[in-house]
This record gives structure tokens, C-alpha cells and sequence, in this order.
């Protein structure tokens, strides 16, 4: 669903933000292999095996550290961001940090797409979000329970900011959200 709706074009230039083990990134760069595709995460050893992953399937994808605080690159470089279940690690000062980066480096008319834990649309739902819960920190996914990340997103500058799919799983209601940086005057 979220390569989909991300839609890869030729020539674009599309930031996989919290890469984790690249198997996104690589089928991003399968899916087009023209676009212009950069991973970052904030976990060095997971660079490492990441970049083996890249190796071993003969590819040769940027990779980059994220200090958590500024993305390693210019404003308005990417084209399109994507983003897979990350958010909801992030406590909710990391989350705004991480939104207000990622619209910095969004050029103008520029999508974002995340893919995450959202608010629970049943009682089931809310119940089996406890594991996740327990795995990732109460204080971290309160807000994606609560449904606020679509809010944050507002906050931070993006607009036409909806969720275009929702799904239930047995351990939550997953969200893919998309959002538009302004364009400028």
C-alpha cells in the first residue's frame, strides 16, 4: 500500500526516512529503478546490515546516518518522503523534530507518506495495541493511539494532510497518511 500510494517516478528523488534493514529501500529501487532512492536511520548497526542487504542484491543505494536532531541534507532536496512504522518509537517531542526535518528537506509540492500504528478502531484493536505497547514504550505510541500524528503533521507546516487508507491487524489499526508541503509564492 505504501509503495503504491508513494508512486515512484523516473528521476525522482525520494527519501526512505528510518530505513531499518532496507527491504523497503530495495523495493523502492526495484519498483523504479530510475528514481534517485536515500535511506536514513538513526541506528548505526542497522546501517551495517542494511548496506550488506544492498551489497548482496548488487545495489548501490545512499545510505545515512540521522543524529535524530538535523537530516543530513540541504532544504528542499526530496521530491517525495516515505516513512514505515517509525513514528510510533518516537516520543512526541522526537516526533514534531522528526515532521519539522522532514518538511525542511520536502521540496515545495513535495509528498510525504507514513505508514504507521494510528488510532484503534475498535475495542479488539485497542486491547491488542497493548503488546505493541509493551514492545515500544507506553509514553512513545500514546499519540499514534490516540490518532494525533495526523495532527503533528499539521503543526509542522504540511497541508492536505489525510489518512487514504486504514487497516486493521491483529495487533492494531495501522494508518498510511499522506500529506503536501506548500508550494511557494
Amino acid at each position: 500500500m505504501l509503495l503504491q500510494q508513494v508512486n515512484p517516478q523516473p528521476f525522482e528523488k525520494i527519501l526512505d526516512f528510518g530505513f531499518g534493514t532496507a527491504s523497503q529501500t530495495l523495493l523502492l529501487k526495484q519498483f523504479c529503478p530510475s528514481a534517485d532512492i536515500i535511506g536514513v536511520d538513526v541506528d548505526s548497526n542497522i546501517l551495517d546490515i542494511a548496506k550488506k542487504k544492498l551489497k548482496k542484491e548488487g545495489l548501490s543505494i545512499q545510505l545515512d546516518l540521522y543524529d535524530g536532531y538535523q537530516l543530513p541534507y540541504s532544504d528542499n532536496s526530496f521530491d517525495k518522503i516515505l516513512s514505515s512504522l517509525v513514528f510510533h518509537q518516537l516520543d512526541r517531542i522526537a516526533k514534531v523534530n522528526a515532521l519539522t526535518e522532514l518538511f525542511r528537506v520536502l521540496k515545495p509540492s513535495g509528498t510525504l507518506h507514513i505508514l504507521d500504528w494510528g488510532k484503534a478502531r475498535t475495542l479488539y484493536h485497542r486491547v491488542s495495541f497493548f503488546l505493541v505497547q509493551c514492545l515500544d514504550g507506553f509514553a512513545n505510541t500514546k499519540d499514534n493511539l490516540a490518532g494525533r500524528l495526523p495532527k503533528f503533521m499539521q503543526q509542522t507546516g504540511f497541508v492536505k494532510v489525510q489518512e487514504s487508507e486504514a487497516l486493521n491487524t491483529w495487533l492494531g489499526s495501522l494508518s498510511l497518511l499522506l500529506a503536501a508541503k506548500p508550494q511557494t509564492p
